[in-house]
C-alpha cells in the first residue's frame, strides 16, 4: 500500500507540472513557427533599390519592396536577421516583352551577411534560366539558421544586416538595357532553442553606413550613422532560450523516474520475516 501511495503521488505531481511546462515551451514555438507578418502598410514599402552595398535599400522583414531597372543593372536591398532565425528571401522579376528579347536569360540572387560574406542557400532556386518568351521568373533562397556566436574561421550566418543582390547573368549584348520590374520580400522563421549556442556576439554585425542630414546645420552637411534597420523586438539579449524549459522538464521527469524506481525496488533486497515454529 505504501508503494502504491508513493507512485500515485509521483504520477499526480508529474501530471500537474508537465502540462504547465510544456505549455510554456509550446506556446512561443507555435507563435514563432510562422513567417513574420508585414510590419507596415504597402504605402511604406520601398519602391527603389540601391546599386551597391553602401546604397542598399533597407527593407523590414515581411515587407515587399519593388523596383524598376534595366537588364544588366545590379539591385541591392538589406534587411535585419537575428539569432535563431532562418531567413528566406524571395524575388520575382517581371521581364520585358518577349518580342524585345533575343535569347534566354539567367537571373540570380545572392545573399551576403554583415561582413559581406556570401552565404550559401540551404534550399531554394537561387539561379534560374528562363526561355525567351517567359513573362517572369521567381527566385528564392533560404539561409541556414542565424547563430548567436561562431568561430572566427567559420562562415556561419551571424546576427546583423543581410544584403540581397539581384541581377541577370550571361546576357547577350543585344538584351542589355531592357526594362524589368522586381519585387523582393525577406521573411524569417524562428527556430527556437534547438539552434541556440553557448555564446553571443557583443554587438550585431550592422556595418551598413547611411547618411542623415543635420537639421541644426544650415549648410546641409551630413553625418555617417549605423544602419537604422533592426528586428521589431530589438536584437536578442543572448542568454534565454526555450532550452531552459526543456531542461527543467527533463529534470522533473528524471526525478519522478527516480522516485518511482526507488519505490518499486526498496523492499526487494530485504529478507522476509520467518514465523517461529511451535
Amino acid at each position: 500500500m505504501r508503494i502504491r501511495r508513493v507512485l500515485t503521488a509521483a504520477l499526480l505531481l508529474g501530471g500537474a507540472l508537465a502540462p504547465a511546462l510544456l505549455g510554456v515551451c509550446a506556446s512561443p514555438a507555435a507563435a514563432d513557427s510562422s513567417p513574420s507578418a508585414s510590419p507596415s502598410d504597402d504605402g511604406d514599402a520601398p519602391t527603389e533599390a540601391g546599386t551597391s552595398f553602401r546604397t542598399a535599400t533597407e527593407v523590414d522583414q515581411g515587407q515587399q519592396a519593388t523596383a524598376s531597372a534595366s537588364t544588366g543593372d545590379y539591385l541591392y536591398w538589406s534587411f535585419p536577421a537575428d539569432a535563431g532565425q532562418r531567413p528566406t528571401v524571395t524575388a520575382t522579376v517581371k521581364l520585358s516583352e518577349a518580342t524585345t528579347r533575343h535569347a534566354a536569360e539567367t537571373w540570380q540572387i545572392d545573399v551576403y551577411d554583415g561582413l559581406r560574406r556570401r552565404q550559401a542557400c540551404q534550399y531554394g532556386a537561387q539561379t534560374r534560366t528562363v526561355a525567351q518568351d517567359a513573362a517572369s521568373v521567381k527566385l528564392s533562397c533560404t539561409l541556414r539558421t542565424v547563430r548567436a556566436w561562431s568561430e572566427a574561421w567559420a562562415n556561419d550566418p551571424l546576427p546583423g544586416t543581410y544584403y540581397v543582390r539581384l541581377t541577370a547573368v550571361g546576357l547577350q549584348a543585344s538584351d542589355l538595357g531592357l526594362p524589368f520590374d522586381a519585387r523582393l520580400r525577406a521573411d524569417a522563421k524562428d527556430i527556437g532553442g534547438s539552434a541556440a549556442v553557448d555564446g553571443a556576439l557583443a554587438q550585431p554585425l550592422v556595418p551598413g553606413v547611411a547618411t542623415t542630414s543635420q537639421e541644426s546645420d544650415d549648410s546641409g552637411s551630413s553625418t555617417a550613422a549605423l544602419s537604422s534597420i533592426e528586428p521589431d523586438d530589438g536584437w536578442a539579449s543572448g542568454w534565454w532560450t526555450d532550452r531552459w524549459v526543456w531542461t527543467a522538464v527533463g529534470g522533473i521527469a528524471a526525478a519522478l523516474a527516480g522516485i518511482g524506481g526507488y519505490a518499486l525496488t526498496r523492499g526487494a533486497g530485504r529478507p522476509g520475516r520467518v514465523r517461529p515454529t511451535a
